[in-house]
């Protein structure tokens, strides 16, 4: 089998696994675009084991910043330009931090950071009950623990890709 179809037909497979999973069993845990956005983070961060570790982290320290910038625009008013001025003073740093070899992966950071706001403002989650709660109703818990399913789906598939006879 090519590599490209065993990759296509792990990626196939694992995608419905993942899907029944976060429509089922995982319902109200994990939002399956999150995990496809970390799935993909997977594979453009090298698909290794040392991608999967970037991922996770880069993926969570967005999320984590993102959760700073909520609880910041939330309870530090500085006028018209709160929200703004939240958001830069955190992507700031979630960029300067790349310094920090284990917090280096700048687009997973992004994508986390991206995937927590979206849900926020999708889901009319960034006010104070839901960026304080203490489980999955906070976005920083239910993004996060999405995209470390969705990373390790992404190393699942590229190890399954290689036992169909793929090189991935």
């Amino acid at each position: 089998m090519s590599s490209l179809l065993a990759l296509s037909v792990s990626i196939g497979g694992l995608g419905a696994v993942a899907t029944w999973l976060a429509l089922g069993p995982l319902s109200g845990i994990m939002l399956i675009w999150a995990a496809f956005l970390a799935w993909a983070g997977y594979f453009y961060s090298g698909g290794n084991a040392d991608a999967l570790k970037a991922t996770i982290v880069g993926n969570i320290f967005g999320a984590v910043c993102a959760w700073v910038a909520a609880m910041l625009i939330i309870n530090v008013d500085v006028g018209a330009f709160t929200a703004p001025i939240w958001v830069g003073v955190t992507v700031f740093i979630l960029v300067y931090a790349s310094q920090v070899e284990a917090l280096a992966n700048i687009p997973g950071a992004v994508v986390g950071y991206a995937a927590s706001f979206a849900y926020m403002l999708h889901a009319n989650a960034l006010n104070a009950m839901s960026v304080s709660a203490a489980g999955f109703d906070n976005p920083l818990v239910l993004i996060s623990v999405s995209m470390v399913i969705g990373a390790v789906f992404g190393a699942l598939s590229s190890r399954l890709a290689g036992v169909f006879g793929g090189d991935s």
